[in-house]
C-alpha cells in the first residue's frame, strides 16, 4: 500500500497513476464483432417481446438484435435511433438489468440474459465510428423553438424537431453539452469522451443552434423566450442538492456528490484530484454509488456509503450495489445522519440508526470521515416556471405544462423516474406533441 493513501485529510496522488487509470477503464468492453454474432444468436426473437415493452423508448429489440444477427449493425443501430437518438449512452448507462435485460425470456429461464446492452453499444457504435448519420431533415417549417437544457431530454427533443424541418436553438447554462452525461456520469461507464462525442453527432442533422452559458433567470427569461419563439421546451435538470440540515452541515470537508462527479468527469488528470482517506457518501440512489466507487478507485482507504432505510429500498439497482462491494465499499442501512464533528474540517459523522420508516431508535455510532457527500437528491432551481407538482413542473402524458406554449420534459419534470433513457423518451414524445401543435396552427 502506498503511504499516501494513508495520509489524513483530502490529498490527490492516493494510488499510482497507473492503477487509477486502469481503476477507470470501461466497465463493459465493447464487443467484437464474433462476441456480437454469439450474443445475438441467444435471442429468441420474441414475437411479443417482454424487453421491447421494458424499455422506456420502446426499441424493437428483437428487429435490432436479429439485424446484428445477419451482418448488418448499421441497420440495427437505425432502429435503436429512432425511437432513441442517445442509444449509444443509453447502451452504456442504463439499467438494462432492471428493465430489458430482467424481464429477457433467457434470464426467466436460465438466469443468463441476452447482453441487449452491449449488442445495442455494439450497433451504435459501429455506425458512429463510420461517422454517418442516418437521418435527414424534412422541408424547413419556418416556425423556431427554444429548448432550455441541453441533457438527454433537451438533446432527444431538439434532434427530433430539427428532424421535422424546425429550427431549433438549444440553450444550457454549462459551458458543455449534454447535461448528466456529461457531467454527472461515472468516468468508467463513459470513456473516452463518449458524451461529447455523441453530441457532436447528433447535431449533424443540421438546424441546431447551440448557445452554451445560458441560463434560464439569468441570461433569458420564460417569458422572453415565449416571445420570441414559436414554442419552448424546458428540460432544465435539477440544479439544486439537497442539505442534510444537522449541525456542521457547513464543515469544510462536506460537499455534494454531484459536483465531485462532474469535477472528476472533466478533469485531464485523475490521479490530480484530491480524494479522502475516510469518504462517507450519504444517500442510496446511483449518484451515491457512483461517488463511492469513484473515491475508491481515486484511492480513498475507506468509503462507506450510509443509507436512511434498507439495503432492499436502495435506488441503485442490485448490481450497482454489488459492484460497490466489489469495489470495496461498505453499505450501511437504517441510519441517518444526526451530526458532523470536527474543529472547522469534518472528522467524524454522527449516525442513529433507524426503522424503515424513518423511526429514531435511539442508538448512535459514529464514522471517521475527512470527506463527506451528500446524495440525497436534488431539486429544481429557478424562478418564473410553470405551475409545479410537489418539486417538478407539472406536466400532461405528452409533456406539456400549465403555460401555453410550453413543454417540459427529463428530470426536472413530474411523472418520470430520473433515468436517461426516460429522459429521452419525455423528449422526443414532447417534440412530437410540439409538431403537431405547431402544423395545427399552420393548417388551421
Amino acid at each position: 500500500m502506498d503511504v499516501k493513501a494513508l495520509v489524513p485529510g483530502i490529498v490527490p496522488g492516493r494510488m499510482d497513476k497507473a492503477l487509477i487509470e486502469a481503476g477507470f477503464a470501461d466497465l463493459h468492453p465493447p464487443l467484437d464483432d464474433h462476441e456480437a454474432l454469439v450474443a445475438a444468436d441467444r435471442c429468441y426473437f420474441c414475437h411479443d417481446a417482454p424487453c421491447a415493452t421494458a424499455c422506456p423508448t420502446t426499441i424493437d429489440i428483437p428487429l435490432f438484435i436479429r439485424q446484428i444477427a445477419t451482418g448488418t449493425p448499421e441497420a440495427a443501430a437505425r432502429t435503436i435511433l429512432s425511437q432513441n437518438i442517445l442509444g449509444g449512452m443509453c447502451a452504456r448507462v442504463c439499467p438494462t438489468e432492471t428493465l430489458c435485460e430482467e424481464v429477457c425470456v433467457r434470464e426467466v429461464a436460465e438466469g443468463k440474459p441476452v447482453e441487449i446492452g452491449r449488442l445495442q453499444r455494439y450497433a451504435t457504435d459501429t455506425l458512429m465510428a463510420a461517422d454517418v448519420h442516418p437521418f435527414e431533415r424534412d422541408a424547413p417549417t419556418g416556425k423556431r423553438i427554444a429548448v432550455v437544457g441541453a441533457g438527454p431530454a433537451g438533446l432527444a427533443c431538439a434532434h427530433r424537431l430539427a428532424m421535422m424541418g424546425h429550427d431549433v436553438v438549444l440553450m444550457d447554462a454549462r459551458p458543455k453539452p449534454g447535461g448528466l452525461n456529461e457531467y454527472g456520469i461515472a468516468a468508467y461507464k463513459s470513456t473516452e469522451n463518449f458524451a461529447a462525442r455523441e453530441v457532436e453527432w447528433l447535431m449533424k442533422i443540421g438546424g441546431i443552434e447551440l448557445r452554451s452559458g445560458v441560463a434560464l433567470g439569468r441570461d433569458v427569461t420564460l417569458e422572453t423566450l415565449r416571445a420570441e419563439y414559436d414554442t419552448v421546451f424546458l428540460g432544465l435538470g435539477l440544479g439544486g442538492v439537497n442539505a442534510l440540515g444537522v449541525e456542521g452541515d457547513d464543515k469544510a470537508g462536506v460537499g455534494d456528490a454531484v459536483s465531485f462527479i462532474a469535477d472528476l468527469r472533466q478533469a485531464s488528470d485523475l490521479a490530480a484530484l484530491p480524494v479522502g482517506r475516510d469518504v462517507v457518501v450519504i444517500g442510496g440512489g446511483m449518484t451515491a454509488i457512483d461517488a463511492a466507487v469513484q473515491s475508491k478507485l481515486l484511492g480513498a482507504l475507506n468509503v462507506t456509503i450510509v443509507y436512511r432505510r434498507s439495503q432492499e429500498r436502495m435506488a441503485a439497482s442490485p448490481y450497482e450495489q454489488e459492484l460497490a462491494q466489489a469495489k470495496g465499499v461498505r453499505i450501511i442501512c437504517n441510519a441517518s445522519p444526526v451530526a458532523v464533528h470536527g474543529n472547522g474540517s469534518v472528522r467524524e459523522l454522527e449516525f442513529e440508526f433507524t426503522a424503515d420508516d424513518l423511526t429514531p431508535t435511539g442508538e448512535r455510532f459514529r464514522l471517521p470521515a475527512d470527506q463527506v457527500f451528500r446524495a440525497i437528491g436534488q431539486t429544481l432551481t429557478g424562478d418564473g416556471l410553470p405551475d409545479l407538482e410537489g418539486r417538478k413542473i407539472a406536466v400532461d402524458e405528452t409533456g406539456r405544462t400549465s403555460v401555453p406554449g410550453v413543454w417540459a420534459g427529463g428530470d426536472c419534470a413530474s411523472g418520470g423516474d430520473d433515468l436517461t433513457v426516460t429522459a429521452v423518451a419525455e423528449g422526443r414524445d414532447a417534440a412530437e406533441d410540439i409538431h403537431a401543435s405547431l402544423m395545427e396552427q399552420a393548417n388551421g
